[in-house]
């Protein structure tokens, strides 16, 4: 019988109603062995995500202040979701284990895992799945990087002892029992390590969507659903700020060939988005999707013969290297050369920066220039059909937008422009439009 690893998000498991949502999801299909949880996230907009009241108890603890307020909240929400499920069971003593180690030494990344480790015992119970510790099978080393090698060979020969179980995402331990954290979403990475784990024949991911939208749906209204979508698209999607799915869980089930469904708990019978190695261009859509965001930096050095001097970028590249920035894209022209940075990355470095390129290169003309945002418009079907590029351009230059960057991918899937941050969500909705009369 095939295997299925779901993991459910933080909104699917926000409050009791939303676990017995899950609980009825994961009982509909017997295929559903293997589930990962993520930690309660909000139940109404105005509320607070368990992880962040987490992260808010290590700060005030790690800075000398008991955070009486900020635990009990984390404690009252635990024993909320308990008694909505009617469930005989009790946290207490898991929270005065968490409580001693906030009063004695706290450690962020302990502390932050705990919101997936309690909501994994509490959907355990729920499911009468035995409950399995991310710490004793997702493996990290003494560099505190994941061990991909070694959690596959100690989770997938623990796995095959168990027919059923709730694996807590987000989280692992290095070889001395410390806990290790993913960065955050990183429950979609355990699900994925899960799935390729398990050799699952579909890796389902629910959360509050029912699928991967074309467009941020805060910027275009009612974006359509994306229904099949590749690894390679997801990841540039994913990239430039597209938010369904973490970037990083696409690694583990490449591997393997693993299909992601991106499912809503809330319409569970939605038919979501199916995420494929590999797919036929749809015929009736050139695009995929569109994603961006804003906060980039454009750095633009001018120099003749720029390009008869050896080692001339590498120069320029290693100044920033230096300056611990990297770098997004590198459009160049002959006698020109533009890097684009995070404008968080340069900070009060600009002068910095400017004076050192100038010592390495010597250049005719320098400067950098924030506020502007870059967009990505990304389509397995742009390889094959003409006059995509002028519909962009011709759609952005329509509505008085300037374009400040142009870059196209050597797999010619995206075409990523730059515009001013003012002219940002009005570039996305006209390049949608463009595609979608």
């Amino acid at each position: 019988m095939d295997v299925l690893v779901a993991k459910f998000g933080g909104s699917s498991l926000s409050g009791a109603s939303q676990f017995e949502k899950v609980a009825n999801i994961v009982r509909a299909d017997e295929r559903r062995r293997y589930i990962v949880p993520s930690a309660p996230g909000k139940r109404y907009s105005s509320d607070t995500k368990v992880t962040d009241l987490l992260y808010q108890c290590y700060h005030l603890a790690s800075g000398g202040t008991f955070p009486k307020e900020e635990f009990a909240q984390i404690c009252d929400r635990y024993r909320e979701i308990i008694h909505g499920l009617d469930l005989d069971l009790s946290l207490e003593d898991e929270f005065q284990v968490i409580e001693n180690h906030l009063k004695t030494c706290p450690d962020e990344a302990y502390l932050a895992s705990r919101g997936e480790y309690l909501n994994g015992r509490i959907l355990a119970d729920l499911l009468h799945f035995p409950f399995l510790d991310a710490a004793e099978v997702i493996c990290f080393n003494k560099r505190l990087s994941f061990d991909a090698h070694r959690t596959q060979d100690v989770l997938s020969a623990r796995l095959k002892t168990m027919e059923h179980a709730v694996i807590p995402g987000f989280y692992g331990a290095d070889p001395d029992g410390r806990i290790c954290t993913f960065s955050r979403g990183g429950s979609d990475i355990t699900g994925s390590i899960v799935a390729r784990a398990a050799d699952a024949a579909l890796y389902e991911n629910f959360t509050d969507v029912s699928g991967f939208l074309m467009a941020d749906p805060r910027i275009v209204d009612h974006p359509k659903v994306i229904s099949t979508i590749t690894y390679h698209e997801l990841r540039e999607l994913s990239y430039m700020g597209a938010g369904v799915l973490h970037q990083d869980a696409i690694f583990p089930v490449r591997e393997s060939g693993i299909p992601i469904n991106i499912k809503n708990t809330n319409d569970p019978e939605a038919r979501g988005t199916m995420i494929v190695p590999v797919a036929p261009p749809d015929p009736g859509r050139i695009i995929t999707g569109i994603a961006g965001h804003n906060g980039f930096s454009f750095i633009t050095i001018e120099k003749e013969m720029m390009n008869n001097e050896l080692g001339f970028g590498r120069r320029v590249l290693t100044v920033l290297e230096d300056n611990g920035i990297s770098f997004e894209h590198l459009p160049s022209g002959i006698d020109t050369m533009s890097v684009v940075v995070a404008s968080a990355f340069i900070g009060e470095k600009k002068q910095t920066i400017i004076h050192e390129i100038c010592d390495a290169v010597n250049p005719d003309h320098i400067s950098i220039e924030d506020g502007f945002s870059l967009i990505a418009v990304v389509g397995r079907g742009m390889i094959r059909t003409q006059g995509t590029a002028s519909r962009i351009f011709d759609a952005v230059a329509r509505s008085g937008i300037n374009v400040h960057l142009i870059d196209q991918g050597s797999s010619e899937l995206n075409i990523i422009i730059g515009v001013k941050d003012e002219d940002f969500e009005s570039a996305v909705r006209v390049i949608y439009d463009a595609f979608n009369d």
